[in-house]
């Protein structure tokens, strides 16, 4: 996926599997595009006082915070013209990178159902010989599992789960994500997990624009060709969830890249979302009805029976409209000797898969969200996920606690 990362083998994100965003990157040895994104939660400076996030008001309109504004100037960005298409200047020396750089202010309607049907999955997949090959603790390559598509309606299945639309200088991508428990707002999360390709693209990037979350996107599992004209309330039924900020990891923004595996690891990212359009003072957590709690301290693979992993899948021979998953029992990758092994299964979703939530029992005996599709394969057979630690730990901990008083 690739920012997989919007694309397969590239990254399944963006697309959905580095195959994440599909136009997202995928890594490992396959066909996954991975999409990435960015702050790290080493970059406390960035996390602290972070500007405002943008407010809704009674009537249901937007407000974008003078603190916002002000940093948006800092930049060269002025709102108004943002607004009406500069942010489709990719320039280099203006495209924002750092931890403490994102900004995503809302364009309302933007994301209208046609653009969010036509949006690609990330696009360069890894090769084969971009695996490091059988260093540190690999297990076998895992056979094929076919995915199986969720029975609509979505929400009633896999409430928390949904897609993510972006913009990068190739054009509109598309990811998969998460809604996830906050500590800091029990019943009232407004936190997103996905990849991080599907944010940041990395080391040779920045920070990936419009970003936005639709939970239970199409929900009635309708084909592309009845999407066609649709009113934004059926491929969006619980809203347009726009992110106000995102965080990823240090090592993801220094190494990350659309093909390969580098970055893998760490290709993990939140999101904290506001409604674009009026929610009726609810959080997402309790427009959706769901959220699941992270795992960070996930048990090894051995002691792992199955974990289900959901998606979007959008390349070829899916088209991202509608929702899938994949249950395995997972095995171990190695990308090299010094970064941590990540879960592997056997799963035969694409692009636009990536940043998907793969779902385990925890340590409790209750299901909670262990890793998120980042890379696979070109052949597309199998998907890889990084194992959540301390440094995953610190991006959500991070975000929690930015918004933690409001």
């Amino acid at each position: 996926m690739r920012p997989i990362r919007p694309a397969f083998a590239a990254r399944r994100g963006r697309s959905a599997r580095r195959r994440g965003p599909v136009r997202a990157a995928v890594g490992l040895s396959a066909v996954l595009a991975l999409t990435v994104t960015a702050c790290g939660p080493s970059e406390d400076n960035a996390a602290d006082q972070p500007s405002a996030s943008a407010s809704q008001s009674a009537d249901g309109k937007i407000t974008i915070p003078d603190d916002l504004k002000d940093r948006l100037k800092e930049h060269g960005v002025d709102l108004d013209k943002w607004k009406n298409g500069a942010w489709k200047n990719w320039d280099k020396d203006d495209w924002l990178r750092e931890a403490g750089d994102y900004i995503n202010p809302i364009i309302e309607d933007l994301w209208d159902p046609d653009r969010m049907r036509d949006a690609e999955q990330p696009d360069k997949p890894v090769e084969e010989e971009d695996l490091s090959g059988d260093q540190g603790k690999t297990d076998p390559t895992p056979e094929p599992v076919k995915a199986t598509s969720v029975s609509p309606p979505y929400h009633g299945s896999v409430p928390e789960a949904g897609k993510v639309f972006f913009d990068g200088p190739e054009g509109s991508m598309v990811c998969s994500a998460t809604v996830v428990k906050d500590p800091a707002h029990p019943g009232k999360s407004n936190m997103v997990w996905t990849a991080g390709h599907c944010v940041h693209a990395g080391k040779n990037g920045g920070w990936y624009r419009n970003i936005a979350f639709v939970p239970s996107y199409n929900d009635a599992g309708k084909s592309a060709a009845e999407l066609k004209g649709a009113k934004r309330e059926e491929v969006a039924p619980y809203g347009v969830w726009w992110g106000d900020w995102a965080q990823t990891s240090e090592q993801w923004i220094s190494q990350g890249g659309p093909t390969g595996g580098q970055g893998a690891p760490y290709d993990f990212a939140v999101l904290h979302v506001t409604p674009e359009k009026g929610s009726g003072g609810k959080s997402l957590e309790e427009t959706v009805g769901s959220a699941v709690p992270v795992e960070f301290n996930a048990p090894a693979v051995q002691q792992v029976s199955r974990i289900t992993a959901t998606g979007y899948p959008a390349a070829p021979p899916f088209d991202g409209q509608k929702q899938f998953q994949c249950a395995d029992r997972p095995g171990r990758l190695a990308l090299n000797t010094t970064d941590p092994t990540m879960y592997r299964i056997g799963c035969t979703m694409t692009g636009g898969s990536s940043g998907g939530g793969w779902v385990a029992t925890g340590r409790d005996g209750k299901p909670a969200l262990v890793s998120n599709t980042s890379i696979g394969p070109v052949t597309a057979g199998w998907l890889a996920g990084p194992r959540l630690g301390q440094e995953a730990k610190g991006i959500y901990d991070a975000v929690s606690e930015k918004f933690a008083g409001r």
